[in-house]
């Protein structure tokens, strides 16, 4: 669980009426709100990043916990209880290996495109299994790449961060921790590194901007069968 970037001081405490208004709010969202949401909706004056920060101590060793996701906040069950909610959710189709492996791919090389991915894959990349991932909202096209044939270039969406917990993309695990795990063989060649993934939204110098339709093209059911060498 992330904590806000300044602790707050002990000499300013907010009003207790005032932490009822901000946990109200974030109670009452269908969705996480971020800070500047969060300051406008509270009484002038109130230092929103020190009443996070209190009643985010508060909630600590409650049953929920207050938490901070792509920057924006919300109350989410204790990480220790979430057990309690397995009856009550719902069964959702296991993503393949296939899609797994993509998914990782583009979280880690975002910008990239579908033929990138199956560089880096060495198989070819069925559309469906792209399709899955567009559909789950983890990744969304970002723009087209400025190469012949201006391909869609896709990376990750706050869906995928809330989805796995993480604050930001930067809290995805290291060549290090990803050894530790024994999801890397430890006898990788040698100069072999893991990309560090970027947060920034912002198109690159490679990238035109989307255009219309293009969400739906990528979610067109392929006219051909794919063909190549792999599996999925």
């Amino acid at each position: 669980m992330a904590d806000v970037d300044e602790q707050p001081d002990n000499n300013l405490q907010t009003r207790p009426e005032e932490l009822r208004l901000l946990e109200a709010l974030l109670f009452a969202s269908t969705e996480p709100l971020d800070q500047a949401t969060l300051a406008k909706r509270m009484p002038d004056g109130v230092d929103i990043k020190v009443a996070l920060a209190q009643l985010q101590a508060d909630y600590a060793s409650r049953g929920v916990n207050l938490v901070r996701i792509a920057n924006k906040w919300t109350f989410r069950t204790a990480g220790d209880l979430s057990w309690l909610m397995t009856r009550e959710s719902t069964e959702t189709r296991r993503l393949s290996r296939a899609a797994i492996e993509m998914l990782a791919i583009i979280a880690y090389h975002q910008p990239v495109t579908r033929a990138e991915i199956e560089e880096i894959r060495g198989v070819v990349t069925s559309k469906g299994t792209l399709d899955v991932l567009l559909e789950t909202g983890w990744i969304r096209p970002r723009g087209r790449r400025k190469t012949p044939g201006r391909p869609l270039t896709f990376g990750t969406t706050e869906a995928f961060l809330s989805q796995f917990s993480l604050e930001a993309l930067s809290d995805l695990p290291g060549l290090e921790e990803l050894k530790g795990t024994g999801l890397l063989d430890t006898r990788l060649p040698s100069g072999f590194t893991v990309p560090t993934p970027s947060d920034d939204p912002a198109l690159r110098e490679d990238e035109d901007p989307l255009e219309a339709g293009d969400l739906e093209l990528a979610l067109a059911p392929r006219v051909e069968p794919e063909t190549g060498s792999g599996s999925e």
